[in-house]
């Protein structure tokens, strides 16, 4: 938005196409050293995660502004979009476990999923808050989601794969209504804190939690068949 979206003095046409572009390779190129990884390193992970993150958030921008579609049409597209990568994710390789992953293939279709998911997330943080909960109101319902969630994981039986895939997609809007909070105007509900300060500020909190949060690899289905 500040460079090539609408809050610059003169936007530029297909603004965020081009910056979906830019995070799209970067993505891409984050994708393919996790994949070559031969171990597990948390920078890189987070790193992707993030590079997902931001090109979903352009992606959204670009179905729910550039598409004229609105934020509901955005997001019944992206929801749609996330739908069709599980279905073809499970109906290609058997499953949407992520605790499954032990190929490339397996690794691509998680990785796109994950960004369909950040993009949904995006569009939907988006859509409540437009709706008229505003950004605060918005983050107080998806955190409420979230929390629901957890409640349903420690106290059902509930399928984890469900909840792992439903708890990730609400972590976006949740994410996407708080960082609007920050740094959208007094007028609108925001608090109106410089973009880059606010990204520098979140971006240390990240750098801060994967130091401080035990960051360890899954268990590997292969390596545990063959100790059974």
């Amino acid at each position: 938005m500040t460079w090539l979206g609408e809050t610059t003095p003169h936007p530029v046409p297909g603004g965020y196409l081009i910056g979906t572009a830019i995070f799209g390779v970067m993505l891409i190129g984050f994708i393919w050293a996790q994949i070559r990884a031969r171990k597990f390193n948390p920078w890189l992970y987070w790193a992707t995660i993030v590079a997902s993150t931001t090109l979903g958030t352009t992606l959204a921008d670009f179905a729910d502004r550039s598409l004229g579609i609105g934020y509901l049409g955005g997001s019944l597209l992206l929801f749609a979009c996330v739908l069709g990568s599980l279905f073809a994710w499970h109906r290609t390789l058997g499953t949407v476990d992520v605790n499954t992953i032990t190929t490339p293939r397996q690794e691509i279709f998680y990785w796109i999923t994950i960004t369909f998911s950040q993009t949904l997330g995006t569009a939907l943080g988006d859509w409540v808050a437009d709706a008229g909960l505003g950004y605060s109101g918005g983050a107080l319902v998806f955190g409420a989601g979230l929390a629901a969630l957890a409640i349903l994981y420690f106290a059902t039986s509930v399928s984890r794969v469900f909840l792992f895939w439903a708890a990730f997609i609400l972590t976006r809007p949740l994410g996407a209504t708080v960082g609007d909070f920050l740094d959208k105007p007094l007028a609108k509900g925001g608090l109106e804190l410089s973009r880059p300060i606010a990204s520098a500020v979140l971006a240390v909190l990240i750098i801060i939690l994967i130091v401080v949060l035990p960051q360890r690899a899954g268990g590997h289905p292969g390596q545990a068949k063959a100790q059974a």
